[in-house]
């Protein structure tokens, strides 16, 4: 049986990852997991796992905001993490009814609005690599990436 190459650069893209790669990885599932969902209620009607595919793949995207909602930070987070908080919960119930009403309308919506803090959270830890390091540091560890 071969191995699975990309199932193990996965694995040790993660487990060499510093915290904020981690929650960029994080916002990419979540992004991924709605594009898919997204992608199949374009399938035939008549495609019987397409119900199944749009719910796992909405539960996935959940279970990610979920995880990220729970690490934030609110002891050192100002007033980023308490913000952070209600987006996250406000994405999660918008999947919610995505999934409940199977459309995707809010889906797109939810997908535009996260792709946004994503590639804010991206270009952050590209600063901080190019020795913009305070400011970048001090929105980490208010997200809950460095605690």
């Amino acid at each position: 049986m071969a191995p699975n190459y990309a199932r193990l650069y996965r694995d040790n893209s993660i487990l060499t990852a510093n915290p904020g790669q981690l929650v960029l990885m994080m916002f990419d599932g979540a992004l991924g997991a709605m594009s898919a969902a997204r992608v199949a209620f374009d399938r035939p009607a008549t495609d019987l796992s397409r119900i199944e595919v749009i719910h796992k793949q909405i539960m996935k995207a959940q279970r990610i905001l979920t995880h990220l909602d729970g690490t934030l930070n609110f002891e050192v987070g100002g007033d980023f993490a308490p913000l952070m908080r209600r987006l996250y919960q406000y994405y999660i119930r918008r999947l919610h009814d995505a999934n409940r009403t199977k459309q995707a309308d809010p889906i797109v919506e939810v997908e535009g609005l996260l792709r946004s803090i994503r590639d804010a959270w991206a270009e952050m830890l590209l600063k901080q690599g190019s020795g913009e390091t305070v400011q970048a540091d001090a929105q980490l560890e208010a997200a809950g990436a460095l605690s």
